[in-house]
C-alpha cells in the first residue's frame, strides 16, 4: 500500500521542448550535480553558466568537472576562466588525472549533466570501476556526440551513494532559476550592493559599481553580458507562468510601441 509521497528535496528543472510554461524535471532528490565540460573543444562559457545556474537552482551542490584534460594544452588556465566562484576539477578518464579528487568531492545521489560528447558516461564508468554505461565516439569536426545515452539510469556506486547518468542536453534553457543565477554570478550580485541605485540595471546608470568593475577589468564584459542575457531569459520564462508578470511585460511592450508610433508621427509632421 502507498502510505505517503515525500516532497522532493531537490529538483533539476529545465523548460520543456515544446516551450510550455511547465518545466521538465531532469532529476530529483539529487545531492550533487556534476556539470561536465569537455576540454577537447573550445569552451562555451555561456553554456557552462547556464548549466551551473540550473544546478544551483535545483537546491543541490554543483561541481564543475573539466573532462578530457589530456586533450587540452593548458587545462589549469581553462579551469581558472570557466566558472568563477564554483568548485572546478580537472579530470582525464584516459590518464586518471583528478579522479581521486572527484570521488572525494561527491556526496549522496549524483547526477551527470552536460552536452553529448562531454564524456559523462566515460566519467561515470571510471567512478563505477567498470564499463557499465554505454559510450560512443564524438565527431572530430566539433567534438559533439550522438546521444549514446538515451535514458536516465540510477546505478549504485561502489563506495556508497548513487550515480544518475542522463542523456546529453542539446538545449539548455532556464526555468525559475533566479536563485541559481544569483549563485552563478555571485561576484556581480556582491558588486551591485555598492551601486548608487538599488534597482541599478548595470547598463548606463551613473555610479554603477558593476560597470566600474568592468572598466577596471575586475570582471569581463562577456561575463556581464551573459548575466544580463540569462536574467532576461529567466524573467521571460517566469512571465509565462505568472499572470501578473506577464501583464507587466505586455504593458511595457505596449508603452514602447505607443512611444515609437508617436515619434514616427511627429517626424512625419516635420517633413
Amino acid at each position: 500500500m502507498l502510505h505517503a509521497v515525500l516532497e522532493r528535496r531537490t529538483s533539476l528543472v529545465r523548460p520543456t521542448a515544446s516551450r510550455t510554461p511547465q518545466g521538465q524535471v531532469l532529476a530529483a532528490n539529487v545531492d550533487t550535480v556534476v556539470v561536465t565540460v569537455s576540454l577537447a573543444v573550445p569552451l562555451n562559457h555561456g553554456r557552462t553558466e547556464r548549466m551551473i545556474a540550473l544546478a544551483w537552482a535545483s537546491g543541490a551542490q554543483p561541481v564543475v568537472v573539466l573532462s578530457k584534460a589530456d586533450q587540452c594544452a593548458d587545462p589549469r588556465q581553462a579551469a581558472a576562466e570557466v566558472a568563477p566562484g564554483a568548485d572546478v576539477l580537472v579530470t582525464s578518464a584516459v590518464t586518471g588525472e583528478g579522479l581521486d579528487g572527484l570521488t572525494a568531492a561527491l556526496r549522496g545521489t549524483i547526477v551527470l549533466l552536460g552536452p553529448s560528447g562531454a564524456g559523462k558516461s566515460t566519467l561515470g564508468n571510471r567512478l563505477l570501476g567498470e564499463d557499465r554505461l554505454a559510450t560512443g565516439a564524438v565527431r572530430d569536426a566539433d567534438g559533439k556526440g550522438r546521444h549514446t545515452t538515451a535514458w536516465r539510469e540510477l546505478v549504485p556506486l561502489p563506495g556508497g551513494g548513487v550515480l544518475l547518468d542522463t542523456p546529453g542536453l542539446r538545449a539548455i534553457g532556464l526555468h525559475d532559476a533566479q536563485d541559481g543565477l544569483e549563485h552563478t554570478f555571485a561576484e556581480i550580485e556582491l558588486l551591485a550592493q555598492n551601486c548608487r541605485f538599488a534597482d541599478c540595471g548595470h547598463g548606463s546608470e551613473p555610479d554603477c559599481a558593476v560597470l566600474a568593475a568592468v572598466a577596471s577589468r575586475e570582471i569581463t564584459r562577456r561575463r556581464l553580458d551573459s548575466y544580463h542575457r540569462l536574467l532576461s531569459e529567466n524573467a521571460y520564462a517566469a512571465s509565462r507562468t505568472d499572470a501578473r508578470l506577464r501583464a507587466g511585460r505586455e504593458a511595457t511592450k505596449k508603452d514602447i510601441t505607443q512611444h515609437l508610433r508617436a515619434t514616427y508621427q511627429f517626424r512625419d509632421r516635420q517633413r
